[in-house]
């Protein structure tokens, strides 16, 4: 009886242990088909280091030497037309079971240490409609293991929750990118950082990738081949395709004006400025005389032609890079006579250049040497740097390079600058007292009756030598003294030396003279002093108050103007008094100027009537006095 229970208790024992050993084998057998169906599955996501992925991976992430265990995470980017990307985080260590876009809520500072960020290389798979059934797939996939339910125009999330994925690929729709093969890959690299909240400016790169460590993981986004993106689909890659304003204005009445600043060439050889753009933007090409006297032909064909133009192709090569803006001008045309050297060139200049303080480049052409030691301390005192001689610049076949450029200069009235239409504020004062300093001129104003010297108001007569003479110029100077100036000529000629004849004009309480160049010395004057202009016989009065009346005012002088009668001019010799130049002068301007400058300026002389004149006298000496 004993011995069938005992041994009726090893059979029961026996049957337990088989049954245990049935139950293992039915765990491991399940555990071994699941590990196969994942890896069959998903070669992407190994379980295991030493395993190789499948050729066609290994193909698509030639890059990345060794199997990983990606989280994945469909985005979708409104900036590129709501294609989805597909975000790859790559753990290589001590991050089981978290992804690189969702870090753990609480670290110890020995975790922090470890995964503290240091640089990042992001690559974003894109999907494009039917990007293919396998990108599909996987997307799918993906949305199921990650609860979140993405559709192919974008991925919807509760309100006011966003994750470090969203973070980061909002970054990445602002990056610029590469073609390279079809494809277009979009690379950030995130330099050392503390947080791993922020991310530093994001910079283009190969289309090479590269994993990188971060915080112990990896983080790797790559394109789909089948993905095209041309240049017309990504923006961010074109430099600028809209129209570039116009370069020049020809809207003036004085001068054609071009202003423009970009990737700008100067070459010399063929008087051109060039504006480099990107070939989408609509080219432009002028041609510009830079002289102020628009419409004379006769001057402008003195006047070196400059090219302004944009080009897409490759520019010619800087021999010199300047970080200054140019401005280019001709000192052809009718410079020589300090009228047209002021009128024309100089007044405009300082209107021009003035605002920059010295820091321009002064471009010139049709360069006279003595023209540039003539005017040499004003010209040092607009710009810190030697001027280029564009003629020269060509001869030696150089090219520079400037940020912005001008050409041709911004001119008003005859030597005047208007204060509302100066770019500056700038008025013909302005210009006056730039001209005082930069020859260190000592008087701003006339001398005082009461200044305890006892000293006359100083009357200076401007002579003339060849044309509009002043045939009675003695008897002049003696009425000057009568009415209680000290009177005195001035006999300055073209080559004289600018800082002489200004340093003896600005001694003069009043300046007299007969309508010509001469009358420009009267910018040295000091302001509130007097200019006296005698006008000859033809009709010649608006001619006059234009090219020295109107400015006298407008640089604070008091003005006279004295008009001879025909008894006053040399033309009564030559023409009977029933002449139509004595009937009916201004009729004759009809002849145009060349007509009015031989008959009417250069052929006559100047006897005036010295009782008219004394009345001229004591005008000019109030005028000492009211000061």
């Amino acid at each position: 009886m004993k011995q069938q229970q005992g041994g009726g208790g090893g059979l029961l024992g026996v049957r337990f242990e088989s049954q245990r050993f049935r139950l293992l084998s039915i765990v491991v057998g399940c555990f071994l088909i699941s590990v196969t169906f994942l890896l069959s599955s998903r070669p992407d996501a190994g379980a295991f280091d030493t395993l190789s992925p499948k050729p066609w991976l290994e193909e698509a992430r030639s890059t990345q030497t060794t199997p990983t265990t990606a989280i994945k995470t469909v985005k979708t980017s409104p900036k590129l037309g709501g294609r989805d990307f597909l975000v790859d985080v790559v753990p290589l260590r001590g991050a089981q079971g978290e992804s690189h876009g969702r870090q753990p809520q609480q670290q110890s500072a020995g975790e922090k240490t470890e995964t503290e960020w240091v640089k990042d290389t992001v690559i974003i798979e894109e999907r494009i409609g039917g990007a293919g059934a396998g990108g599909t797939e996987r997307a799918e996939q993906e949305e199921a293991e990650s609860g979140v339910n993405a559709a192919a125009a974008g991925t919807d999330r509760q309100p006011g929750t966003t994750t470090e994925e969203e973070e980061e690929a909002a970054h990445h729709d602002d990056l610029p990118m590469q073609t390279t093969g079809g494809a277009v890959t979009t690379v950030l690299e995130t330099t050392t950082a503390t947080r791993p909240d922020q991310l530093p400016v994001p910079g283009l790169f190969s289309d090479r990738a590269e994993t990188q460590k971060v915080g112990g993981r990896a983080m790797k986004l790559q394109a789909d081949p089948a993905t095209i993106i041309t240049t017309e689909q990504t923006p961010a890659i074109i430099k600028q395709t809209t129209p570039l304003p116009p370069l020049c204005d020809f809207s003036d009445r004085r001068a054609d004006i071009c202003d423009f600043t970009g990737d700008i060439r100067l070459d010399a050889n063929a008087s051109s400025y060039i504006v480099v753009v990107d070939p989408a933007v609509p080219g432009q090409s002028h041609k510009v005389r830079p002289y102020q006297r628009k419409g004379d032909e006769t001057c402008m064909g003195r006047v070196t032609e400059i090219t302004v133009r944009t080009s897409s192709a490759a520019p010619p090569k800087c021999t010199r890079t300047h970080t200054v803006p140019a401005v280019t001008f001709s000192i052809g045309g009718y410079t020589g006579n300090i009228f047209h050297d002021f009128s024309d060139v100089l007044v405009p200049l300082y209107n021009t250049v003035h605002k920059y303080g010295g820091d321009v480049q002064l471009v010139m052409t049709n360069v006279a040497p003595w023209w540039l030691v003539k005017y040499d301390k004003l010209l040092r005192t607009i710009s810190r740097y030697a001027p280029i001689d564009l003629a020269k610049a060509a001869a030696a076949g150089e090219v520079h390079c400037f940020p912005h450029a001008i050409v041709s200069l911004r001119a008003h009235r005859e030597l005047i600058i208007e204060r509302d239409r100066s770019v500056d504020g700038l008025a013909t004062p302005d210009f006056t007292r730039f001209i005082r300093r930069a020859l260190s001129l000592p008087r701003d104003a006339p001398s005082r009756v009461a200044d305890g010297t006892g000293r006359k108001p100083r009357l200076l007569i401007i002579s003339r030598s060849r044309t509009r003479i002043l045939l009675n110029l003695f008897d002049v100077i003696l009425a000057a003294e009568g009415a209680g100036f000290d009177a005195a000529v001035s006999e300055s000629d073209v080559g004289d030396e600018l800082t002489r004849v200004g340093t003896q004009i600005n001694s003069a309480d009043v300046l007299v003279g007969v309508h010509g160049a001469g009358l420009t010395n009267m910018m040295f004057l000091p302001p509130g002093a007097t200019l006296v202009q005698v006008v000859p016989w033809g009709g010649l009065q608006w001619i006059a108050h234009m090219d020295y009346g109107d400015p006298a005012e407008a640089m604070g002088l008091r003005y006279i103007q004295y008009e001879i009668g025909v008894e006053e001019s040399s033309l009564k010799n030559k023409y009977p008094r029933d002449h139509e130049i004595f009937t009916n002068p201004t009729g004759m301007h009809k002849k145009g100027f060349g007509f009015m400058r031989q008959t009417l300026m250069d052929g006559q002389n100047i006897t005036v009537d010295l009782d008219r004149f004394r009345g001229v006298l004591q005008e000019a000496l109030g005028n000492y006095l009211a000061q």
